[in-house]
């Protein structure tokens, strides 16, 4: 027999029992009334006790295929599959949006939308529903393991089209989740704890070949490492990307010990780069593998706490035991009482064979006995063998070349090097944007005007890529168009930080996008550099800033010769100065039609309530900072602290005089039904809802485990019904027509029944389902 050919599960280190594999040789050859021999297993190497494989599994295609198609125990890629059908038919609720589809896909208005394709259009509103539907009963396919190809192909067919749908809801994970998906309707992962088990008894608990374990933890590697990878960013590495991270109450404990600097540096950026680049060897050996889920368990319980990632962390945490031994299932399971088993993956007996798989072919027993043993022969492999195997290589490969295939699409390289939801850039960059201008022009008047940012659209992220702008611009003069504009040119000005940095130009503002031109395997022309010569101000930016008192701000910007920067101080900031840092300003008063100019280490205070253009005349980027007071929430601050001092004043006795009755409210409070006499002072006012909100902010913190449980119960219950119920909904409206109008009102209002604490706090709901961390 080959030394390590078919009778071992690789991938993490795994050699089933002695008793096992001669079962297993026994049932895959013909019936003998003599005994068979047993069949002889060569000592282990040190590579296939670490690797699962000997290095003569590597040397031909031969072995290769017969290694990547061993036999190996369904059980633990059964309990995956699982786990993954259930996360997706949760987070298909929430993170897809099943709950607040109505509100994403509004039938008939001039909403601007960002698909992967233009041609990609979203269905009308019920058939939306529709779609959803069918992903939804196609990941409970995969948890049940029910028809599993036919219900793998129902979610990833589903799934894909929803998410190039809207790249501005692309995310690493998102993506992790289409590929699993892919991964899953292409192995026999229905071996095992699956009705079609149950269905068809060849297929329960049979043996699946080992590539359907190669490729998901592959998969899982390369998820961590290459994200590790990406962190060598010098970003990253100097403690810039996730900064503001350091001041969240989860990482209160390591500040008892360090400053929040150093719990940022060592912590956050220093940890997270550590467990990424170590977090896949560490799981695939033996030795080290409790560490890891360890850490790994903690990293990912931290993330859910962190940010608002839908069933990512939890995905994640699944994976995990994809790198033990793959019959863990049977010895956890195996440890219940007896009464349980019935309701319980199975333990015993082990896998029956399987066609997916190659077995290895014991030596011939004649009739007298041989003095010497015959050499096995070598297994004959079918075509489906060949084509897992040129599949598990081909995949690996490709997935491995995606995230720097940055010099194929070239288009798409906006400070982010290269397509961000492809390349595992997980939390690589942070942004922050000071000013976002929107002008258009008409082609035949001449008439200048302004549009809000974001307007006919309810995505934010068009701000910082190019193909998105360009989407968004000709969304824009399209509808533009019925506003008597005739053929409209759109001009951005938008000014972004990333990882602390100055606040600078990511676009052009003198190309009209709507004729731009872009491709995704070009340059973009009209994407502005990003200015990295000048990253080093960061450590003098944070010395400006421990020089200012806590009612001071600070803006720090820098801009490209040639252009000037259009800007309003409003009359709240009474006290707005400028400071130039490098280059020369030009500052120009547009009321007083005045203009100064402005060296390195020069400062002047600007009129509040008026315009000003500040001019780069200098050959080389300007940099330059803003420092202003906002005196009305200063004074605001004062008046507070007055209000809370003759609070405590009244309520401890010792203010004797009688109140007026435009401050009763501090003793009285506000109605609680909402309705405020006009006599109440609107700082008064505001006061006490300040106040207000600030204690029920206490109160939730400092809610028990189980008050937290119920309140999370709670909503996810409401969120959940809310989405079955305008399902069943678009479904009817499907299948008999639209009801009276009156009708369809009343059912869309029982679908919207909240929690009565929750309803005066409508927006929250949106924020928390649609927002979501760019990983």
């Amino acid at each position: 027999m080959e030394s390590g050919a078919c009778d071992a599960t690789a991938g993490a280190p795994y050699v089933e029992s002695t008793s096992e594999q001669g079962e297993k040789s026994h049932e895959s050859t013909p019936a003998s009334n003599k005994p068979a021999s047993p069949v002889q297993t060569p000592p282990e190497g040190r590579m296939k006790r670490l690797f699962g494989f000997e290095k003569d599994d590597l040397s031909s295609w031969h072995r290769l295929v017969c290694l990547l198609n061993r036999p190996t125990d369904p059980a633990s890629l059964g309990i995956f599959r699982c786990l993954f059908g259930l996360l997706m038919a949760v987070d298909i609720t929430q993170e897809r949006g099943l709950s607040h589809l109505d509100y994403k896909y509004l039938d008939g208005a001039p909403v601007c939308r960002f698909p992967l394709f233009n041609f990609l259009k979203p269905l009308p509103l019920d058939w939306m529903y529709l779609v959803y539907l069918v992903m939804f009963f196609g990941a409970v396919g995969i948890m049940l393991g029910c028809f599993h190809r036919l219900s793998c192909l129902m979610f990833i067919s589903t799934y894909w089209y929803v998410f190039f749908l809207d790249k501005t809801a692309w995310n690493n994970h998102s993506y992790l989740y289409g590929l699993v998906g892919f991964q899953l309707t292409l192995m026999d992962a229905n071996r095992y704890w699956s009705i079609d088990g149950l269905r068809n008894p060849r297929k329960r608990n049979a043996h699946v070949p080992l590539w359907n374990y190669t490729i998901l933890r592959t998969q899982i590697f390369i998820v961590y490492f290459i994200a590790g990878i990406k962190k060598l960013d010098a970003d990253w590495v100097e403690g810039y990307s996730m900064k503001y991270l350091a001041h969240h109450w989860l990482f209160d404990p390591f500040k008892v010990i360090l400053p929040v600097d150093m719990v940022s540096v060592m912590v956050i950026h220093g940890g997270g780069l550590i467990l990424d680049l170590t977090a896949g060897y560490l799981l695939f050996f033996d030795a080290t593998r409790p560490l890891a889920f360890f850490f790994v368990s903690y990293f990912h319980c931290m993330n859910s706490q962190l940010f608002s990632i839908g069933m990512f962390s939890y995905t994640m945490l699944a994976t995990s035991p994809l790198f033990c031994y793959p019959d863990w299932p049977r010895r956890f399971f195996g440890r219940f009482p007896w009464f349980l088993k019935p309701i319980l993956p199975l333990s015993s007996p082990p896998p029956q064979p399987s066609s997916s798989c190659v077995y290895p072919i014991a030596p011939s027993v004649p009739g007298e006995r041989q003095e010497t043993s015959e050499p096995p022969k070598a297994p004959k492999l079918r075509l489906k063998h060949k084509l897992g195997a040129i599949f598990t290589i081909v995949y690996i490969a490709e997935q491995l070349f995606l995230p720097y295939s940055h010099f194929i699409t070239q288009g798409y390289n906006n400070w982010t090097n290269g397509l961000y939801g492809y390349s595992w850039d997980m939390m690589v960059h942070s942004r922050s944007h000071q000013h976002v201008k929107i002008t258009y022009k008409d082609g035949v008047t001449g008439e200048v005007g302004y549009l809000n940012p974001g307007v006919f659209t309810q995505s934010k992220r068009w701000k910082d890529h190019g193909d998105m702008l360009k989407q968004y611009a000709t969304c824009l003069s399209r509808n533009l168009l019925s506003y008597n504009i005739t053929d409209p040119e759109i001009y951005f000005d938008i000014w972004v930080s990333i990882n602390d940095r100055f606040q600078q130009r990511i676009f052009d503002p003198r190309v009209d996008i709507v004729k731009a031109d872009w491709s995704p395997f070009r340059p973009n022309p009209w994407l502005m550099p990003l200015l990295v010569d000048l990253s080093p101000w960061r450590t003098k930016f944070e010395e400006i800033e421990d020089t200012l008192d806590n009612q001071t701000e600070v803006v720090f910007i820098a801009d490209f010769p040639g252009l000037h920067l259009e800007n309003f101080v409003s009359e709240d900031l009474g006290n707005t100065s400028i400071q130039v840092l490098q280059g020369l300003l030009n500052v120009e008063i547009v009321d007083e039609k005045k203009n100064y100019s402005l060296h390195p280490g020069e400062k002047m205070q600007l009129p509040a309530g008026a315009y000003h253009k500040v001019h780069t005349v200098s050959d080389d980027p300007s940099c330059y900072m803003y420092i202003y007071v906002n005196t009305t929430e200063a004074e605001l601050q004062k008046n507070f602290t007055k209000l809370s001092e003759l609070q405590e004043k009244v309520r401890n006795g010792t203010e004797t005089e009688p109140l007026p009755p435009e401050l009763q409210p501090l003793v009285t409070g506000l109605d609680p039904n909402g309705s405020e006499p006009d006599v109440i002072d609107p700082v008064v006012q505001l006061f006490l809802k300040r106040q207000r909100r600030m204690q029920e902010v206490k109160k939730r913190r400092e809610a028990s485990v189980v008050e937290r449980f119920h309140r999370f119960a709670v909503k996810k219950y409401y969120m959940i019904r809310r989405g079955f119920l305008m399902t069943a909904i678009a479904v009817r409206n499907l299948a008999v027509g639209l009801p009276p109008l009156e009708q369809l009102t009343r059912e869309v209002a029982y679908a919207n029944m909240k929690e009565p604490e929750a309803e005066a706090n409508q927006d929250e709901r949106l924020k928390d389902e649609v927002g979501h961390g760019e990983l």
